[in-house]
C-alpha cells in the first residue's frame, strides 16, 4: 500500500483544523462545543432525530461546492478529512449584523426557549442556499429534521417564506460571497494518500483508516476483516452515542467515488452503495414515481444527506426502509474484496437477525435495480408512530404485473415483520393467476398468517403489525383502482 498520511485536515468556518490523533469514538458536536467553545449547536437526542446539533458540511464534488445540512451529534470526527464544516457561529449579515434567516426568525417570532433554534437556522440556511424561492412543502421537507415546534409550525415557515419571497430581505450573504476562497482552501487539502490514524483509547487501541480508492479499501479490509464500515453513521453513530459501545477499527468509504456513481445501464438503474439517500432521490424517483412519499419519509434532511442506500442495506435491519421497496422491484446487489466479486438477489442477503451472506473482508459495492415495464404497480407504505423521521413499524414494498385484469406476477416484501426483510411468497403465489380485485388482496392478506409471526416491541405489538400489514393489501387495491399514484401524496 503506498505511503499514507497520518493525519486529517478540514475547514471548521475560516479556520484550518489539524488533527494527528482522533478517536474511533470521538463525534462532530463535542469536538464543537468541547473542543472549540462553538456552543451554537446543541446536543438534545444524540441519536440524529430532533436536529438541535445541524451544522453544515459542505465538500467539492467535480469543482463544485455543496452543503448539506448533518447532525454533528452522530457525525463522527474522522469522517470530515476534506470538508468545510459550518455552524451558526459563522452565519452573518453585512457588517457582522444578523443573517437574513436569524432576523426572519425574531421578526416572525420563530424562536422561543432558542435551544433548538440554531439547528432550525442551519436547516432553513442550507435550502436558502440551494433554492431561490422554495415551496412550502420544500421548506417542510427542509425540516423535517429539527422537531422543535414550541413556537408553532406556521411562524417557522413564515420566517423562511419571508427571507425567500420578500424583496426588501437581502439576499447577500457572506457565505455564499466567500466561495471562491473556500474552494481554493478545500482543493489545497485535497490528497490522493489513504489515512491511518491510530490511538489508545479507554477499551484499547483504536485505529481509524481512510481508503483513497477501492484497491486500499479491499487490501486493508482483508487484512482487518472485523473493522467496522462507516458509510453515512446514521446507525453506527449511535452504537457510540446511546450504547456507549467501543469501536476498535473503523474503515469510512463515504468519500470514494467509485461507490457514489449512478448509471442507468440497459433497462436497470446502478446505484453505488455509498450513494446518500439525498442523492439518490432524484433518480429513483425518476424512474419510480410513485415512491416519491416513501422516499420523503425516511429520516429528514440531515439523516438523508448522512445515510446511504448501501448502508442502509448492509447493516441487515429487519426494519430498515429500503429492503422492502428493493426487494419487491427485484434488486440485486454486487459484494466485492480482493477475491473478486459476485451479485446475489437482495432478498438472498438476508439470512437471519443480525446475518447477511457477507464473507470476512467482502464490501457492498453497488445496488441494480430493474426498471418497470407499462404493466407494473408499484407502491410503498410505512407505518410508523410519528409520520415524518421515525423508525417504522412495518414497511411494504409492492410490485404486481397485471395483463388484461390478470395478475401475472406478484413481488411483495415486508419489513419489521420477521426477523429480516421478507418476501410474502405465500400471499404472492395466491394472487398470481388472480383477477386484481379487492376480494384477491384480501385473500392474500390472510394467507399472511400462515407465513408472518411478527414480534411485539415498544413501536408495536404484533397482532397490530399482522392487521396492519393486512390492510395494506386492501389499501393497495384501493388506491391503484382510483387512479392513485402516489404523487397526489408528495404534492
Amino acid at each position: 500500500m503506498p505511503t499514507m498520511r497520518h493525519c486529517i485536515q478540514f475547514l471548521l468556518n475560516d479556520q484550518t483544523i489539524t488533527l494527528n490523533e482522533v478517536g474511533t469514538g470521538d463525534m462532530l458536536l463535542d469536538f464543537l462545543r468541547l473542543n472549540q467553545r462553538l456552543t451554537g449547536a446543541k446536543e438534545g437526542c444524540a441519536e440524529g432525530d430532533c436536529g438541535a446539533c445541524t451544522v453544515l458540511v459542505g465538500r467539492l464534488v467535480d469543482d463544485e461546492l455543496i452543503y448539506e445540512p448533518v447532525n454533528g451529534c452522530i457525525r463522527f470526527l474522522s469522517s470530515l478529512d476534506g470538508c468545510h464544516v459550518v455552524t451558526i457561529e459563522h452565519l452573518k449579515g453585512a457588517e457582522g449584523t444578523l443573517h437574513p434567516i436569524q432576523k426572519a426568525m425574531i421578526e416572525h417570532h420563530g424562536s422561543q426557549c432558542g435551544f433548538c433554534t440554531p439547528g432550525i437556522i442551519m436547516a432553513l440556511y442550507a435550502l436558502w442556499m440551494r433554492t431561490a424561492k422554495p415551496s412550502r412543502e420544500q421548506i417542510e421537507h427542509a425540516l423535517q429534521g429539527n422537531l422543535c415546534r414550541c413556537t408553532g409550525y406556521e411562524p417557522i415557515i413564515r420566517a423562511a417564506q419571508a427571507v425567500c419571497y420578500d424583496q426588501d430581505w437581502p439576499r447577500s450573504d457572506p457565505l455564499l460571497d466567500e466561495r471562491a476562497m473556500v474552494k481554493e482552501a478545500l482543493s489545497k487539502l485535497k490528497h490522493d494518500q489513504s489515512v491511518l490514524l491510530q490511538k489508545q483509547g479507554d477499551s484499547g487501541p483504536e485505529q481509524i483508516f481512510i481508503p483513497a480508492n477501492e484497491e486500499d479499501l479491499a487490501n486493508f479490509y482483508a487484512e482487518h476483516p472485523d473493522a467496522t464500515l462507516i458509510a453515512g453513521a446514521t446507525d453506527a453513530g449511535l452504537w457510540v452515542t446511546k450504547f456507549l459501545s467501543s469501536i476498535p477499527a473503523l474503515i469510512h468509504i463515504g468519500n470514494l467515488k467509485a461507490l457514489k456513481t449512478i448509471k442507468y445501464k440497459g433497462d436497470s438503474l446502478t446505484i453505488g452503495s455509498g450513494v446518500s439517500y439525498s442523492d439518490a432521490m432524484p433518480d429513483l424517483i425518476k424512474a419510480f414515481p410513485m415512491i416519491e412519499p416513501y422516499l420523503l419519509r425516511i429520516g429528514g434532511w440531515q439523516v438523508r444527506s448522512m445515510g446511504t442506500i448501501g448502508g442502509n442495506i448492509a447493516n441487515g435491519s429487519p426494519i430498515g426502509d429500503m429492503p422492502p421497496i428493493l426487494i419487491a422491484l427485484g434488486a440485486e446487489i454486487c459484494l466485492k474484496s480482493v477475491e473478486g466479486s459476485r451479485q446475489l438477489p437482495l432478498e438472498d442477503f438476508f439470512l437471519a437477525y443480525g446475518k447477511q451472506d457477507r464473507q470476512p473482508g467482502e464490501y457492498l459495492h453497488s445496488i441494480h435495480i430493474p426498471l418497470m415495464a407499462a404493466n407494473n404497480e408499484v407502491a410503498a407504505y410505512k407505518i410508523s408512530k410519528r409520520r415524518d423521521e421515525d423508525i417504522s413499524s412495518v414497511a411494504v414494498g409492492f410490485n404486481l404485473v397485471i395483463e388484461n385484469g390478470i395478475i401475472r406476477s406478484a413481488r411483495i416484501a415486508f419489513g419489521g415483520m420477521a426477523a429480516t426483510p421478507k418476501r410474502a411468497q405465500a400471499a404472492e403465489k395466491t394472487l398470481i393467476g388472480q383477477p386484481f380485485s379487492e376480494e384477491s388482496m384480501i385473500k392474500a392478506a390472510q394467507i399472511l398468517e400462515e407465513e408472518f409471526t411478527p414480534l411485539s416491541d415498544m413501536r408495536a405489538s404484533s397482532a397490530y403489525r399482522m392487521k396492519v400489514a393486512q390492510n395494506l393489501f386492501r389499501r393497495f387495491y384501493l388506491e391503484k383502482a382510483n387512479g392513485f399514484t402516489g404523487l397526489e401524496a408528495a404534492q
